[in-house]
């Protein structure tokens, strides 16, 4: 069934290097696909990650999500009944646990038998899996690829999703709503004179940070912190930055504070990093100032970034917001 116009319009070759951060995905799912990596809105009509145009006659009512933060977006917009199938490593909300579970990895019948309208996946999928998303449009089964990188993108990527499922009013409130709480958050860290300055950590084992517009220092500078490593540079047009121990190690005393994220892309622990060769050279390692935040709250462009937020703002400023 398809309630909409798809065209697709020819689109840049596919990055060399992005191959690479695609082979496991393409030895599963077949040969990757270009994409352009932005995407907009004009009127009723939306343009994915792919650089697909999708014209939206009348919202989408049998949703796949491939995608956490999709899952957990299309439920804070009040859709429930909507949603038919999900990602086997949901947790949040907790309704997402009672919905049927789908995966990339799996056969394309498996979709087809679930009768979706949409299917929402993200960049990763769309690059590596080319066989299984060229079946499910050509089935008549729309795809959208997002994943935003910034604040602002998130914002249009909130709007699009209320677009598609026809909740554009409660994603204007989501904006709405998530910017009166960051307004409220920087009244007070705005008013502190000696801030913390954070080395944030993505993952440890590549000496990775966060790229300065990503929504994780977007969160650590809304709590008040200061970004160490303002000069960390996007890896492959992601929010990710390999920044490198040398660097890491020649701002060691200026770190006042040492953050990094846990969850599926990093695993360290405190040992992991008092014991890194070279690390006793940060000021913060030194003395032990080093804490943990959970991804889904800095990474993931969902309303949980004000929880994000708020928790960094009381590692960095615990006699203040206690």
């Amino acid at each position: 069934m398809k309630n909409q116009t798809n065209r697709i319009y020819p689109l840049k070759p596919f990055a060399f290097l992005l191959f690479f951060l695609c082979l496991g995905l393409s030895v599963l799912c077949g040969n990757a696909v270009a994409y352009t990596g932005s995407f907009d809105i004009e009127g009723k009509t939306i343009t994915d990650q792919n650089g697909r145009n999708i014209t939206v006659e009348k919202p989408f009512s049998r949703i796949i999500s491939l995608y956490g933060a999709h899952t957990e977006n299309l439920f804070a917009l009040g859709l429930d009944t909507e949603i038919i199938g999900v990602t086997p490593n949901e947790v949040y909300p907790p309704e997402a646990l009672k919905k049927p579970t789908f995966s990339y990895r799996e056969d394309f019948e498996k979709f087809l038998a679930a009768g979706p309208d949409l299917v929402l996946i993200r960049p990763m999928i769309d690059r590596g899996c080319f066989q299984l998303i060229n079946r499910l449009e050509k089935s008549g089964i729309t795809v959208v690829s997002l994943q935003p990188s910034t604040v602002e993108e998130m914002f249009v990527y909130w709007r699009i999703l209320g677009i598609l499922t026809g909740k554009a009013d409660r994603a204007a409130e989501m904006i709405a709503g998530f910017e009166k709480a960051v307004g409220e958050i920087k009244a007070v860290t705005e008013t502190i004179s000696l801030k913390k300055r954070v080395y944030f950590e993505a993952i440890h084992s590549r000496m990775k940070t966060f790229s300065p517009d990503s929504v994780a220092i977007f969160a650590l500078e809304t709590a008040g912190g200061i970004n160490v490593a303002t000069d960390a540079e996007p890896s492959r047009g992601t929010n990710i930055a390999i920044y490198g121990k040398e660097r890491i190690l020649s701002k060691g005393e200026a770190i006042d504070v040492y953050l990094a994220q846990t969850g599926t892309m990093n695993r360290p622990d405190l040992e992991t990093i008092v014991n890194e060769p070279g690390f006793s050279a940060i000021r913060a390692v030194r003395e032990k100032n080093i804490h943990f935040i959970d991804e889904v709250i800095v990474s993931r462009p969902t309303l949980r970034l004000i929880r994000g937020i708020r928790e960094i703002r009381e590692i960095l400023y615990p006699e203040v917001f206690e």
